[in-house]
């Protein structure tokens, strides 16, 4: 049964209000994910909690429980200054900008002459999210994955770093 500490393997698909797919697994690789650690949205992780191995799974979230709701206020108008060493900027990039509170992914919306439109909403925020799905397995994690927090199978591998840490947290 889906808890917290258990690594969980899920086929998915995600669609918006509309009806419109956002993301699938199919045709992919599942989501495998540690239940708990808030590697997933929070919508999702409650509703999944208590699934059984098989079970299937229809779930509506809100954005306060996906990715926030959108904050229109929180768009701006930067200088081009701002994105020095970039050559040519336009409406669809995605920069990462070190603010005060950490690194926030920043999507150009518009420019103008030298005034650059940025938005660091997540491009999901605001939106109503249906998930769909299976769960395909459920297993324990191992110590390692509950000390970083996160899966290391598929590839993942400590092998080569140091005793800081983990190279991918």
């Amino acid at each position: 049964m889906i808890a917290d500490k258990k690594v969980v393997t899920l086929n998915y698909n995600v669609k918006d209000a509309d009806g419109q797919l956002i993301d699938s697994s199919e045709g992919a690789a599942p989501l495998v994910y540690l239940h708990g650690f808030k590697n997933i949205i929070p919508g999702l992780e409650d509703a999944l909690t208590g699934k059984k191995q098989g079970e299937e799974f229809d779930v509506t979230v809100e954005p306060k429980d996906a990715y926030g709701e959108y904050n229109a206020a929180a768009v701006q108008v930067v200088p081009r200054a701002a994105f020095e060493g970039v050559e040519s900027v336009e409406p669809g990039m995605a920069f990462t900008a070190d603010t005060e509170n950490g690194p926030v992914q920043l999507i150009v919306t518009g420019v103008e002459g030298d005034d650059i439109t940025v938005d660091p909403n997540h491009p999901l925020a605001g939106k109503t999210l249906s998930f769909t799905g299976s769960v395909v397995e459920i297993r324990d994690a191992s110590e390692e994955e509950l000390a970083h927090g996160h899966v290391h199978d598929h590839g993942h591998s400590h092998a080569d770093e140091s005793d800081s840490g983990c190279s991918c947290c």
